[in-house]
């Protein structure tokens, strides 16, 4: 299919190339529609495409043996997910769609082939993983030295009142920052008590942005 030619420079695969180049990108993607709930990739099975979100939410996630999920990142507009499978192995983790999403995917060889054409894109590639190295250790911090509230702070920080996010669920905060449900919502009073939040009618306000900031370590 044809997209615009604004919208492939918006993938971060496919900046600063040329418009002949990006023509021959254009041949290569297709689209993918989706609603809440549905599964996008499996873990552990052949990785078939890298996937750009262009509009809804999508959660990347992995599953322990007793069912426990681990949610390992929230991808919006703009941002792409399974990239390192799509260059060689297995899918390393399950996406699935948190709204009604439109991704935008290119299969695997296909982003070979553009690759060895491009070397553009083959920067580009290095780009995005060094972008995802960040990413995995900045999540292993949080979960090796931040407390919960900590934890749940900064994602109330960057969650609540912003209409362009995700709602989420205590469940789905728990599964980001690797703790139980129970521990969001004994969280969510600490918060209340310190005078960070409000709880009202099951929606959380920000009362205080400096204490929830200074609670999630996050600097002014």
């Amino acid at each position: 299919m044809a997209i615009s030619l604004d919208s492939l420079k918006s993938i971060p695969y496919f900046t600063g190339l040329s418009d002949s180049a990006m023509a021959a990108v254009n041949s290569h993607i297709f689209e993918k529609k989706a609603v809440r709930g549905d599964i996008l990739v499996f873990e552990g099975e052949p990785a078939e495409a890298m996937y750009y979100v262009t509009s809804g939410v999508v959660k990347v996630f992995k599953t322990s043996a007793d069912g426990k999920e681990q949610i390992l990142r929230i991808i919006r507009p703009g941002d792409t997910f399974n990239d390192v499978p799509a260059l060689g192995g297995v899918n390393l983790a399950s996406a699935a769609a948190l709204s009604v999403a439109v991704l935008y995917g290119i299969k695997k060889k296909d982003l070979e082939t553009l690759s060895r054409d491009f070397p553009q894109v083959a920067l580009n590639i290095i780009k995005v993983l060094s972008i995802r190295v960040q990413e995995m250790i900045s999540l292993v911090e949080d979960l090796s030295f931040r407390h919960v509230n900590s934890r749940v702070a900064k994602i109330l920080l960057e969650y609540a009142g912003n209409g362009d996010k995700p709602r989420l669920t205590q469940q789905e905060m728990a599964a980001m920052i690797g703790t139980a449900r129970e521990m969001v919502g004994r969280s969510f009073r600490s918060l209340e008590a310190e005078g960070a939040i409000r709880v009202e009618r099951n929606h959380i306000i920000i009362a205080d942005y400096v204490i929830l900031k200074k609670i999630a370590g996050v600097a002014e």
